[in-house]
Order: structure tokens, then C-alpha cells, then sequence
């Protein structure tokens, strides 16, 4: 068991029977009253985050992680088909538990496990940033760059995002996982 005292950001506490990790904190001592922590804590199942108040000292369980490197090599009927980068192990894990990023996998893309001390698979965390091509998009008007328009994109993997005009079939773009939005274009 730990206290408010060993809050740091990233650590995985279980709360309200769940997994959250410490987004951010704050330790507030006010002039009367007892000092307490506030916190930001996210849901490492659905992703919810909530604020909470600890007393200052109050007790919490923390759950000790391992970080793994995976590489996902194909998606079949069940699911992701992911190798372990030390052990060359093959695990298939469900599309439910990639979350929203699993639209923006490409085969050979290096992802990272959160397991617990049981080998339970807590939560799998992308790279932040992909790179993916332009298969189908409607050609841009030249010269017409007076406005922040955007086009729908489809890549390579099947998502469709939002593009600036001047994007064309063919292109390598960086996308942002979390939000799923353009960042730049890239030189092949």
C-alpha cells in the first residue's frame, strides 16, 4: 500500500474497482483545514477521466506494470496478431482493447503492453505518431489556398481523415494516433 505522498504522473493506482493512472496532481495545503491532493485520474479500460480528492496520506493500492514491446503483424478473425520483440512469441489480443487507434495500424508498427504481475494485458498504447499513405483522396485545386479547407483522405489502412487541399493519392502523412488528425506531410 501507498499514500497521497507517492502520487507521481503515470502511476497506476486501483480505484473505484478499476485501473486509472495519474494523469496529473496537485498537493494543496489551504490555510485552514487539512491538506489534501487533487487529481486527475484516467480509466485505463474505457478512457474516462475523472478529478478526484484524496486526503493527504490516505491510502491507495498501486499496481505494479511492465512495459512490453509488441510488434502487430496481422489483424485475423479474433482479432490482432501481436509478437513479443524479445521472445518472438505471437499473442492474439481482441480490437476492443486497441481502442480507437487500431484504425491507424499498419503491419510491422511497434506497439507497447501494459502487463500486470498475472500476464494480464492492462492496456496497449500505439506509437503517437504513424505514417501513412494517401490511397484515395479528390485532386486539389491550385491556388486555392486562401482558406483552411480540408478534404476527406482515405489511407492506406482504411481510416478516412481530414486534409488540407494540396494533399494528393500517393502522399506519406504523419497522423496523430490519439486524435486522429493530419500533422504534416512527409517526403518519401
Amino acid at each position: 500500500m501507498a499514500d497521497t505522498s507517492d502520487f507521481r504522473n503515470g502511476l497506476i493506482i486501483k480505484f473505484k474497482n478499476g485501473l486509472y493512472t495519474i494523469v496529473e496532481f496537485q498537493h494543496v495545503k489551504p490555510g485552514k483545514g487539512g491538506a489534501f491532493v487533487r487529481t486527475k485520474l484516467k480509466n485505463l479500460k474505457t478512457g474516462q477521466v475523472l478529478d478526484n480528492t484524496f486526503r493527504s496520506g490516505e491510502s491507495v493500492e498501486v499496481v505494479r506494470v511492465e512495459r512490453r514491446k509488441y510488434q502487430y503483424l496481422y489483424r485475423d478473425g479474433s482479432g490482432f496478431v501481436l509478437m513479443d520483440n524479445d521472445t518472438y512469441e505471437q499473442i492474439t489480443v481482441p480490437e476492443d482493447s486497441v481502442g480507437d487507434a487500431k484504425d491507424y495500424l499498419k503491419e510491422g508498427t511497434e506497439l507497447e503492453l501494459l502487463v500486470d504481475e498475472d500476464d494480464n494485458i492492462i492496456s496497449i498504447e500505439p506509437p503517437i505518431f504513424v505514417e501513412l499513405e494517401v490511397v484515395e483522396t479528390e485532386p486539389g485545386f491550385r491556388g486555392d489556398t486562401a482558406t483552411n479547407v480540408l478534404k476527406p483522405a482515405k489511407l492506406e489502412t482504411g481510416a478516412t481523415i481530414q486534409v488540407p487541399l494540396f494533399i494528393n493519392e500517393g502522399d506519406l502523412l504523419k497522423v496523430d494516433t490519439r486524435t486522429g488528425e493530419y500533422v504534416e506531410r512527409l517526403k518519401k
